[in-house]
């Protein structure tokens, strides 16, 4: 239940079934937990003010010739940040994965459900018909 209420913060909304099931599942993973972690400040206007505010202290106080070593780093950095797009991009992949797994066994369970009901109401169908609808009796041949 604990999973639950990280995943659904909420109070009352619902959540689709393979939501909950991969968000349990990625819970369950310190990994998957920490790389969620910086893909959420990655994608965010926070990472961009800090970036800002780190480039700018260090090319203006720190190195006189900072551009080799800039490079260096925002080359390295863009390597993971891709790494962390990419993974953000499987952990999506899962989840629509996973809700269109649940999606087809679902309309699968109804399909079979409304076979069922629509063989049901034909054989009743069939039998007020015959009941309803004697033929007239055919007099004896004398």
């Amino acid at each position: 239940m604990t999973e639950t209420v990280a995943v659904a913060p909420r109070v009352g909304k619902r959540h689709h079934p393979a939501f909950v099931a991969v968000a349990e599942k990625r819970a369950a993973s310190t990994q998957l937990k920490v790389a969620d972690g910086i893909t959420k400040f990655a994608g965010s206007m926070m990472f961009v003010y800090v970036h800002v505010v780190a480039f700018a202290v260090w090319m203006l106080v720190f190195e006189k010739s900072p551009w080799p070593t800039l490079t260096l780093v925002v080359s390295l950095e863009a390597i993971f940040l891709s790494t962390f797009v990419m993974i953000g991009q499987n952990r999506q992949a899962a989840f629509q994965q996973a809700k269109a797994d649940h999606d087809f066994e679902t309309s699968e369970q109804e399909l079979h459900v409304n076979t069922e009901l629509t063989q049901a109401i034909h054989e009743m169908i069939t039998k007020v018909h015959a009941q309803v609808c004697v033929p007239p009796q055919q007099p004896a041949d004398s």
